[in-house]
């Protein structure tokens, strides 16, 4: 399992737009269409990365609380699925349906997305305000698999709560640790 660290890209950064296809409805979904009204969260996951197993079941959770605030959910899987066909679009689609994703799972073919975002691992989470610039990335909280601590939410949900209270996130933003983005050669 590679403990790779999420890339802390500038807060303030705007959200770079996409098109991509959306294994769940089966239709292209663009970041204007998945946004939400007062903020979104974008979620670079895999189908096969302990990491994400291990935070699917609280992510799905606050998914479903907080879009009832108003919060849009994006999942995209960038990983080169010739070398890891367990990520495949029709597999994203299955794993998205066992573990009940309220939101979209997009496919990042040419992992342009991922570049451009800078993603470095799986779960990496962003958390963009309602004209998308972005107010927090990193972690979900301090839980990994193995090291006993309890999967909460806590830093995710602390920054969506800043967000819909319109206060500072004064808490220190920790990046995500996880299994690297599997890049094609």
């Amino acid at each position: 399992m590679a403990n790779t660290p999420s890339n802390m890209i500038p807060l303030g950064t705007q959200a770079p737009d996409f098109n991509l296809f959306d294994t769940v409805s089966q239709k292209k979904l663009s970041l204007q269409e998945g946004k939400g009204n007062e903020g979104t969260v974008i979620m670079f996951l895999c189908n096969h990365c302990p990491f994400v197993i291990h935070i699917n079941k609280v992510l799905v959770t606050i998914a479903n609380t907080y879009a009832e605030k108003g919060i849009g959910f994006i999942a995209i899987s960038s990983n080169d699925v010739e070398n890891y066909p367990q990520d495949g679009p029709d597999k994203m689609m299955i794993h998205a349906e066992e573990n009940n994703y309220p939101f979209p799972y997009l496919y990042d073919e040419t992992q342009d997305i991922a570049k451009v975002y800078d993603a470095a691992c799986t779960p990496d989470l962003y958390v963009f305000d309602k004209s998308l610039n972005l107010i927090y990335r990193g972690q979900l909280d301090d839980s990994r698999p193995g090291n006993g601590i309890p999967v909460t939410g806590k830093d995710l949900k602390h920054a969506l709560d800043c967000l819909l209270e319109n206060k500072e996130n004064l808490e220190s933003q920790k990046p995500s640790i996880g299994c690297n983005i599997k890049w094609k050669k």
